[in-house]
Order: C-alpha cells, then sequence, then structure tokens
C-alpha cells in the first residue's frame, strides 16, 4: 500500500530522480534515494514544509535534486527503474535511508552532521542525514 498519494507520472518521475542521482549505487542506492524523495513529500517539516506531491519534492527549488539540471534526468524512465520507484512509494524503507531527508557524497569520510542534521549511515558514496523524530515525525 502506497504511503504518499501519486499517479503514474509521479512513479515515472520518481524512478527518473532515482536514476538520475544513483544509478552508479546499483538497484539498493537506487531506493535509498527513493527513501529520501518519499520522506520529503511525507515530512511537512524543516525544508519541507511546502511540498505537497512527488512533483513538488522532485522540482523543489530552492533545495531540490541537482539531477534535475542534468540532461540525464531527462531521459525516459525504464521499467526496472519503475519497479524500484514502486518499491519507494510503497512504503520500502531501506537502511541508511529509511529515515533520511538528505543525502550527499563528500570526498572522504562522512560528517557526523550536515546542515545541523545527523548521519544515519553511508552505502558506498553517498552518506545520509536523518532529522530527529521529535522534530520530523512523519518520517519515522
Amino acid at each position: 500500500m502506497a504511503v504518499v498519494a501519486h499517479t503514474e507520472e509521479d512513479v515515472r518521475l520518481l524512478a527518473r530522480l532515482m536514476r538520475a542521482e544513483a544509478e552508479g549505487e546499483g538497484p539498493l542506492g537506487m531506493l535509498m534515494v527513493g527513501n529520501v524523495g518519499v520522506n520529503r513529500t511525507r515530512s511537512d517539516c524543516l525544508d519541507f514544509t511546502k511540498l505537497r506531491s512527488i512533483r513538488d519534492m522532485v522540482f523543489q527549488s530552492p533545495g531540490g535534486f541537482e539531477a534535475t539540471q542534468k540532461g540525464y534526468f531527462y531521459q525516459r524512465a525504464r521499467q526496472k527503474d519503475i519497479d524500484l520507484a514502486r518499491k519507494a512509494i510503497n512504503g520500502g524503507r531501506y537502511h541508511p535511508a529509511s529515515n533520511a531527508l538528505w543525502f550527499f557524497e563528500p570526498e572522504g569520510n562522512c560528517p557526523a552532521q550536515w546542515y545541523g542534521q545527523y548521519n544515519s549511515g553511508r552505502f558506498k558514496s553517498h552518506c545520509f542525514f536523518s532529522p530527529l523524530q521529535s522534530v520530523c515525525p512523519r518520517v519515522y
């Protein structure tokens, strides 16, 4: 059962975002990016109070995803990416991104905090950061 409202266009949009942000991290890395996207859509806290849909989340500006500014994002979604996006939309959670709202790829080690948010772990080259449950209860 879906944890966020969505259309078929939203599923394809999330699939494109997941691929553009993390294809090099493999399917699990892409699912973690999907977690972050779904969490932002659900959260209604911090930088994400005006997001009401997956489309709002994908194209949030400022503060959105860098991939939307690259041509690779605008390629058609592949079926395998759509299948991964559905898993994220249906509530699949993948540590360390289970409750994360942010991720980035540092040159070295993951910092303990990033913009005041705590590191929840690393997967391959991406570090994930989660808010406190008391601040963003909807992502928990």
